[in-house]
């Protein structure tokens, strides 16, 4: 199985420094634009399915990737991370370094912890394993739900902080699941 993995097009939000969360908000033009040329980047790929988040910012980044080629699939489970009540303020109230530590479970703020993003990802992720063979997945998400997939993908240590730098608008990376042998 093959596993794409892509964050979502620039919203204002975005370049103004505010948390977005599980607010509904748009892209912008740059958002839109930065998809079309991912677009271009992916148009000899074939995808069987498309995951996406089903924020209307990821939403419509996978209109424009994929449009109606294949069945999108929304799903909760690759949401962006609760903000609780940081969500719609300013970025420098949130301290990455501390919320991406997967031992980190104060509650403040009431923000999402790692450990249960990673958590909801991995389900997510077990599933596609085990409903799919071959195929070949389209996923669209969010920053920290991105980082989470990653992660997993990667089959990295989960401890400590698992901040691993900055995942920019429309970044996409793919993953090659093997068979599991029996």
């Amino acid at each position: 199985m093959k596993i794409t993995i892509v964050r979502h097009g620039q919203t204002d939000d975005n370049i103004n420094g505010i948390m977005q969360g599980r607010r509904n908000v748009l892209m912008n033009d740059t958002g839109r634009r930065q998809c079309q040329m991912l677009r271009m980047r992916l148009e000899k790929e074939h995808f069987d399915y498309c995951y996406m988040s089903p924020l209307t910012r990821t939403v419509e980044t996978a209109m424009i990737l994929i449009g109606d080629k294949v069945e999108m699939i929304p799903d909760k489970r690759i949401i962006e991370r609760d903000m609780g009540e940081l969500d719609g303020k300013p970025r420098e109230m949130y301290n990455a370094y501390k919320y991406w530590n997967y031992d980190y479970v104060d509650k403040e703020f009431g923000v999402e912890s790692a450990k249960s993003i990673l958590e909801r990802c991995d389900d997510f992720l077990t599933y596609l394993k085990e409903k799919y063979k071959d195929e070949s997945i389209l996923i669209v998400t969010h920053e920290a739900t991105y980082r989470a997939l990653r992660h997993l993908l990667r089959g990295d240590k989960l401890k400590g902080n698992l901040l691993d730098g900055k995942i920019d608008n429309c970044a996409c990376e793919t993953f090659e699941i093997k068979k599991e042998s029996k």
